[in-house]
């Protein structure tokens, strides 16, 4: 039983952009890469950085500070990508998210997880699953696979398909 996987894990990936705190599930996150060089794509939305090579498979790198409309921040040692495994209509996307910093793994309990803020906020609700306090801070938790619409991820998908095929 002790290498039995649990899938119910209430374990998330905390990173910064610019100076928020937002958390990912663990089972959404495949990888965490050192910033490389981007090649950017004709024509792509302007949340999309561009596409990266990752062990001979193109990624498109979204970057999440303009997608969630936040002041960017410089590029620093420590911008990392975080390769996500978003699901869409039965099918599973990777897609690499720019974050300003990793911080940290933590066990977030369900029955200490705060609704999603309602009025005033400057995030689209709909991709907040709810809201940690945790170190005098309040972290957002993502439903990663509403972040992206389905028009978006195909959109990616076309993007980077093209840049493969060419």
């Amino acid at each position: 039983m002790a290498n039995e996987t649990t899938i119910n894990s209430n374990s998330y990936l905390t990173f910064k952009i610019g100076n928020e705190l937002f958390a990912a599930h663990v089972s959404k996150v495949l990888n965490i890469l050192e910033m490389t060089k981007i090649t950017k794509v004709p024509r792509a939305p302007e949340y999309m950085l561009g596409v990266i090579n990752l062990r001979g498979t193109v990624l498109p790198v979204v970057d999440t500070r303009v997608k969630f409309g936040i002041v960017a921040n410089e590029i620093t040692s420590n911008t990392c990508i975080i390769v996500m495994d978003i699901a869409i209509e039965n099918d599973n996307v990777h897609v690499g998210a720019l974050v300003d910093s990793v911080q940290e793994v933590l066990e977030i309990e369900e029955k200490n997880i705060l609704p999603p803020p309602s009025i005033g906020s400057k995030y689209k609700s709909e991709f907040i699953k709810g809201m940690i306090h945790f170190n005098e801070e309040f972290i957002m938790l993502l439903d990663i696979d509403k972040v992206f619409s389905s028009e978006e991820i195909i959109m990616l998908k076309d993007s980077f398909k093209e840049k493969s095929d060419a």
